[in-house]
């Protein structure tokens, strides 16, 4: 089970490809805030939902200095059809290796539908300027998270 990040922590690095296959690192928002964001899979309902009510108020988190990138265990290709059929305007960065994902504490043992599995933690890091981690929210659910981080944050 990876550790789970708090606030004040270091943010762990990360380069990742995104849909396109290019380079997305966390080094690269530096002076940004950036909200990284952990989901499953692409192209399932609860992950679809997620990523579009993040597109639906990209605009009002760019204006509130918020960057938002999406990870998930996904392949480029599989980001980009995602992407495509769900009209996304967040990026997504692909982790087959599961490092930042484990990183981050967002990956490791959940409860699902009663039985215990390894996969992916539904989880949210706000990241601050400096790289420090300012806010982490784990086991989060889908619907309705992007409106409670809007609120917590006070935008």
């Amino acid at each position: 089970m990876s550790e789970r990040l708090q606030p004040g922590d270091t943010a762990p690095a990360f380069t990742l490809p995104d849909a396109d296959g290019n380079e997305v690192s966390l080094a690269a928002h530096k002076g940004r805030k950036v909200i990284v964001y952990f989901y499953p899979a692409a192209l399932t309902p609860g992950c679809t939902k997620q990523a579009c009510d993040f597109t639906d108020n990209l605009d009002a988190l760019a204006t509130a200095g918020y960057d938002v990138i999406g990870v998930s265990p996904d392949k480029p290709e599989k980001l980009a059809k995602f992407r495509e059929k769900e009209s996304l305007k967040v990026t997504l960065v692909g982790d087959p290796e599961k490092e930042t994902l484990a990183a981050y504490g967002a990956y490791g043992e959940k409860k699902l539908y009663g039985k215990t599995v390894t996969g992916v933690i539904r989880s949210t890091v706000v990241v601050d300027e400096e790289g420090k981690v300012e806010h982490a929210f784990y086991n989060v659910k889908a619907t309705g998270h992007v409106a409670k981080i809007i609120k917590d944050l006070g935008i």
